[in-house]
């Protein structure tokens, strides 16, 4: 009997699917030009490497101290007016960089990017979930992946044209333009999503081998969702991390200056971290997400590793080969964590939307290593992110974790 292949997207979900994704470019570009501008205030205010790490943290402080709010919300009034609410936030927190530019004063910046943050948690929280139930549960993981693909195209504009205003004459002129851009545009979007109908999806119950509904075992009894929570914070720090002295580590070694590596950052790192996302996405329909999570994560342990070694050119490939490997982890984990959860979907994507502190401790560590050692051995903190996603991947695939 021939196989009938599941379907991507549900047809009757298509325009929702079309115009959630276009979130996910908005906040790909509001994350990705955090790498630039960590490596600005670094030379424009004369800071340390720790300190400019303070960006990473206010922001992505901001999801864990809005990601139950977000959730509660989102629970409470649907998806629609989460995402909307996220885009009037985000769009606000863009245009205080206005003011904050006349101020020139570092801890506005840090309260701007807080209030864009806390806005995005609204979107995350709302459209990731909302894309894994948009057709057939086994083709989540692909459909995620897919989406997040346009997340990835975000990432290559933000610092492209980040670092095109940002390391030119100085700098500090061009500081509120990208922002001020991106808050008008969010802004006209969040009057487009007012005034569309987006669907409501409701949450299928699922079966144990028992037949007794999962869900009954509460949130907190699902061993997939827990250590998937753990994974994706692991994940957190390291992504995060890379990204954030990306610019750092090319500078150090001589290989360019800091506006060139903003542009190898993204056509080449998250240039390949989108195609990475395509391709995940394609694999998947044809591979077990998990199976594939698991090939990624040993490739991501193997060229962070071969960073840490400092062999030169070997090294520098490796940098940008992790961006390969990586790409599909955030999707894949948070849709395998998500199965089975029925009616606690919602809570659960706020839980898994506090991950991205990791985004806050991992350039900390590594802006710490870096600062008393050099920039390759700070490659150490997002090594033993990538071994406990590789540990998740592994014990998802021997069927431990229910």
């Amino acid at each position: 009997m021939e196989k009938v292949k599941k379907s991507l997207v549900s047809k009757q979900y298509m325009v929702p699917f079309i115009l959630v994704t276009s979130l996910f470019f908005l906040w790909g570009f509001a994350h990705a030009i955090l790498d630039v501008l960590n490596k600005h205030f670094q030379e424009a205010m004369q800071i340390t490497r720790a300190h400019s790490a303070m960006v990473q943290v206010m922001f992505y402080l901001g999801y864990f101290v809005m990601a139950i709010p977000a959730g509660l919300y989102i629970t409470k009034h649907g998806y629609r007016k989460g995402v909307v609410l996220g885009l009037l936030l985000y769009g606000l927190g863009s245009l205080l960089f206005i003011p904050g530019e006349h101020l020139m004063s570092f801890n506005f910046f840090l309260f701007s990017l807080f209030v864009i943050a806390c806005g995005l948690v609204f979107l995350e929280t709302a459209a990731n979930p909302y894309m894994t139930e948009l057709g057939d549960r086994e083709t989540a993981a692909s459909r995620l992946n897919l989406a997040q693909s346009f997340n990835g195209l975000g990432c290559i504009c933000g610092p492209l044209l980040g670092g095109l205003l940002l390391f030119s004459d100085g700098g500090n002129a061009n500081i509120s333009l990208p922002y001020t851009v991106m808050g008008i545009i969010v802004l006209a979007v969040a009057l487009v999503f007012s005034k569309v109908r987006l669907p409501e999806i409701s949450h299928e119950e699922e079966l144990s081998e028992e037949g007794v509904a999962t869900t009954k075992k509460g949130l907190w009894g699902h061993s997939l969702f827990v250590f998937g929570l753990i994974a994706l914070f692991s994940y957190e720090i390291s992504e995060i991390s890379i990204n954030s002295f990306f610019i750092n580590y090319v500078v150090d070694d001589g290989w360019m200056n800091a506006r060139d590596a903003s542009v190898v950052l993204s056509f080449g790192g998250l240039g390949l971290f989108m195609c990475g996302r395509f391709a995940g996405s394609w694999i998947m329909q044809s591979i077990r997400a998990e199976r594939v999570l698991f090939v990624c994560a040993v490739g991501s342990v193997v060229t962070t590793a071969l960073v840490i070694m400092n062999l030169g050119m070997i090294s520098l490939v490796s940098l940008f080969l992790i961006y390969v490997f990586e790409a599909i982890m955030f999707p894949t984990i948070f849709a395998i964590s998500l199965r089975g959860l029925g009616d606690y979907t919602k809570r659960a994507s706020s839980f898994l939307m506090m991950s991205p502190i990791g985004g806050a401790v991992g350039p900390l560590m590594m802006g710490y290593v870096g600062d008393i050692s050099s920039m390759a051995l700070s490659f150490i903190v997002p090594f033993f992110g990538y071994i406990v996603v590789l540990f998740f991947a592994y014990m998802v695939m021997a069927k431990k974790l229910r």
